[in-house]
C-alpha cells in the first residue's frame, strides 16, 4: 500500500469538496464549524478565518496553547486550506510571517485563493513534503501541525526536518493522534483507517523519543482526549465500519497536544 499516494489522493478530493475524513470535511459549513468548536476552536476564531478555510479537519487546536508572538515566523505542517495559518497571522502581526506547507496541490491552490480573498499579506503557502521541507534552516520560531504527523510514513525524518528549520529556542506545538498498545491488523491494513488519522498513530513514548532523537528537548504531552469522544454523530470519519472500529478502540487511540523546543 502506497500510503503517501493514498493520502494525497484523498486530501485532493477533500480540497475539491468531494468526501472527507478526520471530521466533517466535505460536509456543510455549519457541520465543519461544529466539529472545530468540538476540538477546541472558539467561535470568534471561526469567524476570523476566510470562508472555506475550515474544512472540519484536525484533532485539536495547536494554537490554543502555542504562545504565538508578534514578529514570529510560524510554520504550519500539512496546512490544508490554511485555517490555522489564518488564525496565526494576526498574532504574528505585520512584522511576522506564516508559512503553510502541504503536499497536495489542490490544497495549496485552495489556501492561496483563501489568502488572496482574505487579504492576508503575511501568509504564504508552499508545496512540499514534511520529510523534506521547502524551508530554510534555522528560520522558524514556531512549528505547528494539526492531526498530520501521524500520516507521515517516516516520522523520524519529519522530526529531523522540524529541528532543522527551527531557530535555537524555537518551539513546537502540535495536535496529533497517538495510540496505546497494539492496534488490530485489520485496522493497520485498512487504507481508509490511515487516511482517517488512525492506523498511522504510534505510541506516545515512541513519538517523544523520535522528537528527542531529532534534537528537540523538553518534549511533553500536555493533554489528551480519547479519539472516540471526537466522533460527532454526523462525523465523516470514513465508513460506518471504520467508525465502529474507532469506538471499539476506546482507551487505545487518543488525540494529544504535544510540545517541545529546540535548545
Amino acid at each position: 500500500m502506497d500510503l503517501k499516494r493514498t493520502v494525497k489522493k484523498r486530501y485532493a478530493e477533500i480540497a475539491r469538496g468531494r468526501g472527507g475524513c478526520c471530521g466533517t470535511a466535505g460536509s456543510a459549513a455549519g457541520e465543519a464549524q461544529a466539529r472545530a468548536c468540538g476540538i477546541g476552536y472558539a467561535p470568534e476564531e471561526l469567524e476570523a478565518a476566510p470562508e472555506g478555510a475550515n474544512l472540519g479537519l484536525g484533532c485539536g487546536n495547536p494554537l490554543a496553547i502555542a504562545e504565538v508572538r508578534a514578529g514570529d515566523t510560524v510554520l504550519d505542517l500539512g496546512s490544508g486550506a490554511g485555517f490555522d495559518c489564518f488564525l496565526a497571522a494576526p498574532r504574528v502581526g505585520p512584522s511576522g510571517r506564516v508559512i503553510g506547507v502541504d503536499m497536495t496541490e489542490p490544497m495549496i491552490a485552495k489556501a492561496r485563493e483563501n489568502a488572496r480573498q482574505g487579504g492576508f499579506s503575511n501568509v504564504e503557502f508552499r508545496l512540499g513534503e514534511i520529510e523534506s521541507l521547502p524551508v530554510e534552516e534555522a528560520s522558524v520560531d514556531l512549528v505547528i501541525s494539526n492531526c498530520v504527523l501521524n500520516l507521515v510514513p517516516d516520522k523520524a525524518a519529519a522530526f529531523r526536518e522540524i529541528a532543522r528549520v527551527l531557530k535555537p529556542g524555537g518551539r513546537v506545538m502540535v495536535s496529533d493522534i497517538l495510540r496505546r498498545g497494539e492496534l488490530p491488523a485489520a485496522l493497520l491494513q485498512n487504507p481508509e483507517a490511515h487516511v482517517a488519522c488512525l492506523s498511522g498513530a504510534i505510541e506516545a513514548d515512541t513519538y517523544l523519543a523520535l522528537m528527542q532523537a531529532a534534537g528537540l528537548a523538553h518534549t511533553e504531552i500536555l493533554s489528551q482526549t480519547d479519539a472516540a469522544d471526537l466522533l460527532a454523530p454526523d462525523c465523516g470519519c470514513g465508513t460506518t465500519p471504520l467508525r465502529s472500529m474507532v469506538k471499539s478502540l476506546r482507551g487505545r487511540i487518543f488525540s494529544a497536544h504535544i510540545r517541545a523546543h529546540k535548545p
